[in-house]
């Protein structure tokens, strides 16, 4: 109950807080107001226990229109409301129909967990929302996990379909807690981003994955715990290597995968605790996980089984290759802001070092400075720049860039050619022109952002080196491309200077 409170009300605040970054000065908002329906809608259980189901039925229906309404940026507020508001009246419904020696506890247990998913999700900042993501997966996971067991050994003499939810559960939920602590330790940088490749790793899914199948069959006859605690075991071992053995290129992937995951493990919990809200809300974040891994694969042209069963088509390295020296150019804050001032059209590519930097101020600085000047500038946006869908949306939003400032990346690479400058501020693997030209590149045929079709090419990075996926951009050693190496923060506030005194001159 603690857990799930962490999740329901963290995962809320999150939203809320990367909402509100969208708004813009002047916008006009009521939706906060749907709230009061739903105050009605909660305290219905409670007035007249005759209500609980129907409670529990406009809840479902609250959810789902909570998800169409968050596909657009102009119903998203709606959206989030309309989404408390069901959730908060299946939470009442639920509460209303229990015994009642148990709600004290039960009330407690939420206020608590509640309390830490406000404290939590106050707390996080936009740069680390694909981690928090994670972590809140893996939160659903293990409430599925313990759920299931649970509820097994309090009514072991269950029928089929309690104990086909009760293993399943288990499974997935073990799966989704351990995959989502992994990948959680990727994006926060305590594991490495590059793929686990253990001897035989194909081999070893294959062998735990029939191995888990034995054990559910055994569970099914038998319906002993003995099998339960093992598929936690062994599901958790599952979880580690599926996921540890996916490479950093496919993590934002890697990422939809465990948010379907964690939908199915609550339509597992719904189906044992008798609920059809909560069997409806994980069917929905379910499909919709996989529709937009989906989607993701589809953009990043990546095998989306290879997603799923941890890499098992990584080519490995190729040895025995020469590293060839290339010579850069290296540009300086003059130069740069010379050829920006100079310039007709400029297109700004950001990626995550400029979250890590936390450079979006300055970058937005730069932008307004420039179209001040009257020239025209934009920001270029790969669907995957940074650790998960929209961070870089979300970051721009936050240092108030319009977003009709921003756009995607199939429509600014058609114009990639008529841009004066384009300048890349913390983006390596999603401009690298390696997954155009090289078919044994680890992100091969994966849609770039093709920066170097521009007139001049700027790359603002701390260093030379690699992206998450870890590869050398060709793109770097061009003779087009000019590299101002340092913080992104400090160079773009000092270009952004020289900028505006150039323009002011």
């Amino acid at each position: 109950v603690a857990v799930s409170a962490v999740n329901i009300v963290g995962g809320f605040v999150v939203s809320q807080r990367m909402l509100d970054l969208f708004k813009r000065p002047g916008d006009t908002d009521y939706s906060y107001m749907m709230l009061a329906p739903g105050a009605v809608l909660c305290a219905a259980p409670f007035v007249n226990p005759a209500l609980i189901e129907a409670t529990g039925v406009v809840s479902s229906l609250l959810c789902i229109g909570s998800i169409g309404a968050l596909a657009n940026m102009k119903t998203a507020q709606s959206g989030a409301y309309l989404g408390m508001s069901g959730v908060g009246g299946g939470l009442a419904a639920t509460v209303a129909g229990m015994n009642p020696a148990a709600m004290p506890l039960a009330a407690a247990l939420m206020a608590a967990g509640g309390a830490g998913g406000l404290v939590l999700g106050k707390q996080v900042s936009p740069i680390a929302l694909p981690q928090t993501v994670a972590a809140f997966h893996s939160l659903v996971g293990f409430a599925a996990m313990i759920t299931s067991i649970a509820s097994h050994m309090i009514h072991p003499s269950g029928n089929t379909m309690h104990l086909s939810a009760a293993i399943l559960g288990d499974f997935i939920g073990g799966v989704t807690l351990t995959g989502s602590l992994v990948a959680f330790a990727k994006l926060n940088g305590n594991l490495s981003s590059a793929p686990l490749s253990l001897p035989g790793k194909n081999m070893l899914n294959l062998g735990m994955l029939a191995g888990q199948i034995g054990l559910i069959s055994s569970f099914l006859v038998t319906g002993g715990v003995t099998e339960l605690m093992a598929t936690a075991v062994l599901s958790s071992v599952m979880g580690v290597h599926l996921v540890g053995s996916v490479g950093g290129g496919d993590m934002p992937c890697c990422i939809t995968v465990l948010n379907s995951y964690s939908g199915w493990a609550l339509v597992a919990e719904g189906l044992l605790l008798n609920s059809p809200m909560l069997t409806a809300v994980g069917s929905l974040i379910g499909f919709s996980g996989a529709i937009l891994t989906k989607i993701m694969c589809d953009a990043m042209n990546r095998d989306i089984m290879n997603v799923i069963f941890g890499g098992m088509k990584v080519k490995p390295k190729k040895e025995g290759a020469i590293a060839e020296h290339r010579e850069h150019v290296e540009a300086t804050a003059d130069s740069a802001a010379a050829q920006l001032a100079a310039a007709k059209s400029v297109v700004i590519v950001p990626g995550y070092g400029m979250a890590v930097a936390r450079a979006q101020s300055a970058v937005a600085d730069l932008a307004r400075a420039l179209e001040s000047g009257g020239i025209r500038c934009r920001f270029g946006i790969h669907p995957v720049a940074g650790r998960m869908p929209g961070q870089m949306n979300v970051l721009l939003a936050e240092a108030g860039v319009p977003y009709d400032w921003v756009v995607e990346m199939d429509e600014i690479n058609p114009e990639m050619e008529k841009m004066d400058v384009c300048v890349v501020i913390g983006a390596n693997d999603i401009t690298n022109s390696a997954a155009e030209d090289d078919e044994d590149c680890p992100i091969a045929g994966m849609p770039v952002l093709q920066v170097w079709k521009a007139k001049k090419t700027i790359f603002m990075k701390r260093t030379m080196a690699g992206g998450y996926a870890d590869i050398e951009n060709p793109v770097f050693f061009k003779e087009n491309t000019e590299m101002l190496l340092g913080d992104a923060k400090k160079m773009t506030d000092e270009v952004s200077r020289k900028v505006k005194e150039i323009l002011a001159a």
